[in-house]
């Protein structure tokens, strides 16, 4: 029997096992896995001495993104061509509407977005900033009819996107009834809020303040008072960009009582560390992001919490903003800048040089945290995530050889530096496939424009 597309050779991380073989698509779908090879098809693709992946999934991602008076940089072709030259064949975003915009309204206008530009598959957590009548009655009418099922909270940036607690309570119930997953930014919105006046009134105003305004005490502190909320409700909840061990040990603790709590870490916590945001002549505001870069130590603590498990996915939160005209609309004050640190193509590159071959997790672990584990808690397992029979053909060709640095000059998200310039890159995707089709090639896109779906979960 002959394929339209076979991989031959490679090591196949399947959703249980591991090893060398071949892989076959046929339309849009994962046909026939065959260990030790003899598939044949009308492509064939050698993947000898390569690993060959699901294709990854970043579950926390922004790209149509209002912040602080300006907005992201990257629109949804930029962003979607960078994620999948790293592997991402699929990105949930967030929907971050204002405290005065409808659920529904917002949907529609991110999903519209998306469905002009996005090349790699998507779909959506929603945040919630206003919780009245009308904002209830549309939330469910998302989770039944547009297959939305997170739901994201910011515990921080009082005044602004901040939920308060009789609103938390609410939607926490309501998504214990319906069966969905909240999300949530953890920190003491109204101690940072303190800790920021103070510093500026001293006249502490670069960004190298930006850490010591919202230390580890105050994410640890958001993460308890969320899972706190859970225990009472019930509820699924997911703590996204968690930074510091202070901060893990409280999901720790209530996952031991019974609580639903997964954890999530991103790449920038797991490789840079605050010296970045200190540097001088007001670099450091490349590095600007919340919870903000920790101590060095804080690395390990994360690494070891991927390796046994108590942190199991790994996203970016990626948010672009140019250096020049964005972050420094902060020159006089660090809470002026705007958040983010851009990851969305370098991620699994990350992951594999200074996790993998760092000794630090091992290739299951990166698969996992990056691709399977995603797509299982976010309702897109197997789907999503797996290479199985009957699953999406998406899946990555990894060259665990490459070394190179990474480069701004290779990124094709449309910000105007990389956050990880110089550092060592070993390994890359040298091909992936999105739904059968050839979207990326050793670092260039090749896919169809605006070819990525939406996934209803």
């Amino acid at each position: 029997m002959s394929y339209d597309t076979v991989i031959k050779g490679g090591t196949i991380f399947t959703p249980t096992a591991s090893f060398v073989g071949d892989l076959a698509i046929t339309g849009e779908t994962i046909a026939a896995i065959a260990e030790g090879g003899g598939l044949e098809g009308e492509k064939e693709f050698d993947a000898s001495g390569k690993y060959v992946f699901p294709g990854f999934i970043d579950p926390h991602v922004h790209i149509h993104l209002p912040f602080m008076g300006t907005n992201a940089i990257d629109d949804h072709a930029s962003a979607t061509q960078a994620a999948l030259v790293g592997g991402t064949t699929t990105l949930i975003e967030m929907i971050c509407p204002g405290p005065d915009d409808e659920p529904r309204a917002a949907f529609e206008e991110w999903k519209q977005l998306a469905e002009e530009g996005a090349c790699c598959d998507y779909t959506f957590h929603l945040s919630v900033v206003r919780f009245d009548d009308v904002a209830k009655n549309q939330i469910r009418d998302l989770v039944a009819n547009e297959g939305v099922q997170s739901f994201k909270v910011f515990l921080a940036y009082k005044g602004a996107l901040n939920i308060s607690d009789d609103n938390l309570f609410a939607l926490m119930q309501m998504a214990r009834e319906l069966d969905v997953t909240i999300t949530a930014h953890c920190e003491n919105a109204d101690a940072v809020d303190l800790m920021q006046k103070q510093l500026l009134a001293e006249g502490k105003t670069g960004p190298e303040w930006h850490e010591p305004s919202r230390p580890r005490c105050v994410e640890a502190d958001g993460v308890n008072h969320l899972c706190a909320f859970a225990e009472l409700t019930g509820a699924s909840v997911y703590i996204v960009h968690t930074s510091c061990a202070a901060a893990l040990d409280r999901a720790i603790e209530a996952r031991r009582r019974g609580t639903r709590v997964m954890v999530e870490a991103v790449a920038p916590h797991l490789v840079l560390d605050k010296t970045y945001a200190e540097r001088p002549d007001f670099e450091g505001a490349k590095y600007v992001m919340s919870p903000p870069l920790r101590d060095a130590e804080e690395l390990d603590a994360l690494w070891d919490g991927l390796a046994d498990g108590t942190i199991a996915t790994i996203g970016t939160d990626h948010a672009p903003f140019n250096f020049r005209g964005q972050k420094e609309m902060g020159l006089e004050a660090f809470t002026q800048i705007p958040n983010g640190i851009p990851s969305i193509q370098e991620r699994v590159d990350l992951v594999h040089t200074y996790g993998v071959a760092a000794g630090k997790i091992d290739l299951r672990t990166l698969v996992n945290a990056c691709s399977t584990h995603p797509a299982q808690q976010f309702a897109m397992f197997p789907q999503k995530g797996a290479l199985a029979v009957g699953s999406d053909g998406d899946l990555v060709i990894y060259d665990p050889a490459f070394f190179s640095t990474f480069k701004h000059a290779q990124s094709l998200s449309k910000v105007d530096y990389c956050g990880f310039e110089g550092m060592q890159r070993k390994g890359r995707a040298e091909l992936v496939f999105l739904r059968g089709c050839l979207a990326a090639r050793e670092g260039a896109f090749v896919g169809k424009q605006a070819a990525g779906q939406y996934i209803s979960r």
